[in-house]
C-alpha cells in the first residue's frame, strides 16, 4: 500500500508518513521537497521520513541527500486529476519552512510547469532513470502516468528505459486544487488505463520486467480486487486516509482556509487537527480484511495469484443494471491466448549496469576521501559513454556526511575527453570536477553543492566564447554549487536553479527560466525568452551584442574604465541585472 501525499500540511503529512511506516508501506513526499529533520527517526521509534520521494517537473528540493533517504523515486510525468497541466503555489502559502524545502524566496509564488525540461523523448525518461538509480542504487524507480488512451504504449517504454514501477493514475484522485474543468473533462478512470497497460505489456513479454501500480480513489478491499485482477501489484490511497484523519471534503484545499487543519498554514486552523497514525492503520486494517474475505470467496490464497486473472470479474450484473445496459467491457477483461505463455505480473529485476560505471571505479580509490575526508586528487580520461558521473560518489558521501558533504575540494576530479549526459549530476558538497573538453545534455542536473569546471583543451584551437562547449538542460533543478564554464552552452541553462552560481560565456533560448534562486553570469548572448518566469535569484549579462528580448529585468548601461592604453576604445557593455 502507499499513501500519496500532495496538499496536506506538515501534521497531515508527518502522520500519515509515521501510519505507513509503521506497517511497511510507503508514504509519498509529492514535489515540494522534505525536510532534513524527517530523516531522522524520533525519540519512540517512530519515523516521519517518506519512503518514496517524488521528482516532478519543479525540482523543489530534489537534492542528493534528499534522494538518499528514499526507498522509492518516483518521477511524476503528470497527475490523474489534471492530466498535462502544471501547477501553481500561490505566494501567500509559500511560507519560510515552505521556501526553505523548495530552496525558493518566502511569499513569492512558485510554478511547477507541465513539461520536465530535460524529457522530451522517451529516451530522456530513460536517462533521468538512470540519473535517480546511480543517485541511490537501492531504491525503485517509478514513473507516474495518466490513464488514458495509449498509455499502453507509454507503459512499453517505461519498462524498456528499466523503470522499476510504472504507476496508471486516474482522474478520480489527485489534488483538491485541481481546477473544476479538469475535475471534469480530463483524464479517464484508473481501470481503463491499467487494463490498456496490462495487456500490453504483456503482449510484448514486458510485463514480468515491472511492477504495475494504479491509485486515483482507491477505497476498499473491492476496489484493490478488482485493480488486482485487472493486473495491479500496489495500490496508492491518498483521500481515504485523509478522510481517516479528519478530512471533511471541503474542497478548498487552495484557499488555505481548511477547516480541520489539513490542508492549510493557518496557525489557528492547524490546531485543529487531531488525526493520529492509528486513525489510518485502523483504516487500512479494515481494508486489508475486506480483501481478505474477497480473496477467500474466489479461492485465492495470496494477492500474487490474483494479478491479470479478469476472468474472475463477473461482469454480467453490473450491465444488466438500467444505467449500465449495453455497456461493453470485454476489451478491459480481454485475455488473449498468448496469456497463457507470458508473465501476468512481475518476476525479475531490472538490470541497470551500474556495475562498470566510471563512478565505481572512482570509489575503490576515493575511500580515504569519502570515508575520512582526505584530501584526494585523481585523473581520468572519460567518454560520452559515461554518463551520470558523481550521482554514485555523490550518494556514498550523502549516506556518510548528510546534506553538507565534505570539506570544499575534498575530492578533485580530472577529467580529459567528451562527457556523456549528465555529468556532475547531483554532485554534492566536496566534489570538484575539472573537465578538459566538452559534454553532452544535463551538465550539473540537480547539482547539490559540487564545483564544476568546464575548458576547452590547451590543444583546441576553436575559439572558446564563440563555440558550444555544453549541451542543453544544465544545472536543470540546481540547488548549491558553482559551474565555471569556458564556452558557449545550449538551450534552457539553469532552468529552475535554486541556489547554484554559475558563469558561461554564452546561452541559447531560455535561459534561467523558472529559477529561484542563484545567481547567474552571461558573457555573451542569451537567446530568447531569458528568465521567463523567474522569482528569484539574481542573473547577469555582460554582452554589447546582446539579443536579450523578454524577461523580468531591469537594464542598464555602464562603462569599464581600460586597463592598457590599447583598450582605450574598450566597448560599452550592457548589463542587465535580474
Amino acid at each position: 500500500m502507499q499513501c500519496l501525499m500532495g496538499q496536506s500540511r506538515r501534521e497531515a503529512h508527518e502522520n500519515l508518513a509515521i501510519a505507513m511506516n509503521r506497517i511497511g508501506g510507503k508514504s509519498n513526499s509529492g514535489e515540494g521537497g522534505e525536510s532534513r529533520d524527517r530523516f531522522i527517526p524520533s525519540e519512540n521509534g517512530d519515523s516521519r521520513n517518506s519512503a518514496i520521494k517524488q521528482v516532478a517537473s519543479g525540482r523543489f528540493g530534489v537534492t542528493s541527500h534528499y534522494l538518499t533517504n528514499a526507498k522509492e523515486i518516483q518521477i511524476k510525468m503528470a497527475q490523474g486529476a489534471k492530466p498535462g497541466e502544471g501547477g501553481q503555489l500561490p505566494g501567500e502559502k509559500v511560507l519560510p519552512w515552505i521556501a526553505a524545502a523548495r530552496n525558493s524566496t518566502p511569499f513569492v509564488g512558485l510554478i511547477s510547469p507541465p513539461p520536465h525540461h530535460d524529457i522530451y523523448s522517451i529516451e530522456d525518461l530513460a536517462q533521468l532513470i538512470y540519473d535517480l538509480k546511480n543517485a541511490n542504487r537501492e531504491a525503485r524507480i517509478n514513473v507516474k502516468l495518466v490513464s488514458e488512451v495509449g498509455v499502453g504504449t507509454i507503459a512499453a517504454g517505461v519498462s524498456k528505459a528499466k523503470a522499476d514501477v510504472v504507476l496508471i493514475s486516474g482522474f478520480d484522485g489527485g489534488t483538491g486544487a485541481s481546477p473544476l474543468t479538469s475535475l471534469k473533462h480530463a483524464g479517464l478512470p484508473w481501470e481503463l488505463g491499467l487494463a490498456e497497460a496490462q495487456q500490453t505489456l504483456v503482449l510484448n513479454n514486458l510485463r514480468s520486467r515491472i511492477v504495475v501500480e494504479c491509485d486515483g480513489q482507491l477505497k476498499t478491499g473491492r476496489d484493490v480486487a478488482i485493480a488486482a485482477l485487472l493486473g495491479a501489484e500496489e495500490y496508492g490511497f491518498a483521500t481515504a486516509p485523509l478522510v481517516a484523519s479528519g478530512c471533511i471534503m471541503m474542497r478548498k484545499c487552495h484557499l488555505n482556509t481548511c477547516p480541520v487543519g489539513i490542508a492549510t498554514q493557518d496557525k489557528d486552523l492547524r490546531k485543529n487537527f487531531k488525526g493520529t497514525p492509528e486513525h489510518v492503520i485502523n483504516y487500512f486494517y479494515y481494508v486489508a480484511n475486506e480483501l481478505r474475505q474477497i480473496m477467500a470467496q474466489l479461492g485465492f490464497r495470496t494477492l500474487a495469484e490474483m494479478i491479470g486473472q479478469t476472468h474472475k470479474i463477473n461482469s454480467n450484473k453490473a450491465i444488466q443494471h438500467y444505467k449500465a445496459k449495453g455497456l461493453d467491457l470485454s476489451s478491459i477483461l480481454h485475455r488473449p491466448a498468448e496469456y497463457r505463455k507470458m508473465s501476468l505480473r512481475n518476476s525479475e529485476k531490472q538490470d541497470h549496469c551500474l556495475e562498470n560505471v566510471l563512478d565505481m571505479k572512482i570509489l575503490k580509490v576515493a575511500t580515504a576521501a569519502i570515508e575520512q575526508g582526505t584530501k584526494t586528487s585523481l585523473s581520468y580520461p572519460i567518454h560520452n559513454t559515461d554518463r551520470s558521473l558523481s550521482a554514485i560518489l555523490s550518494n556514498e558521501i550523502s549516506k556518510r556526511h548528510g546534506h553538507t558533504g565534505l570539506p570544499e575540494d575534498t575530492l578533485t576530479l580530472n577529467f580529459k575527453g567528451s562527457a556523456g549526459q549528465s555529468f556532475g549530476a547531483f554532485g554534492t558538497f566536496g566534489l570538484t570536477l575539472n573537465l578538459e573538453g566538452n559534454t553532452n545534455d544535463y551538465l550539473g542536473k540537480g547539482m547539490s553543492g559540487a564545483k564544476i569546471i568546464v575548458k576547452k583543451p590547451p590543444t583546441a584551437t576553436f575559439v572558446a566564447h564563440e563555440n558550444i562547449i555544453v549541451g542543453n538542460v544544465c544545472l536543470f533543478g540546481a540547488v548549491n554549487g558553482e559551474a565555471y564554464i569556458n564556452g558557449i552552452a545550449g538551450e534552457r541553462f539553469a532552468v529552475r536553479n535554486s541556489g547554484a552560481i554559475a558563469v558561461v560565456e554564452g546561452v541559447g533560448d531560455h535561459c534561467c527560466e523558472y529559477m529561484t534562486g542563484g545567481n547567474i553570469i552571461v558573457l555573451g548572448n542569451t537567446g530568447r525568452n531569458f528568465a521567463a518566469g523567474m522569482s528569484g535569484g539574481t542573473a547577469f549579462i555582460f554582452d554589447p551584442e546582446s539579443k536579450f528580448v523578454n524577461g523580468l529585468c531591469n537594464t542598464e548601461t555602464i562603462e569599464f574604465e581600460p586597463i592598457e592604453e590599447e583598450e582605450a576604445n574598450a566597448q560599452k557593455l550592457n548589463r542587465k541585472s535580474c
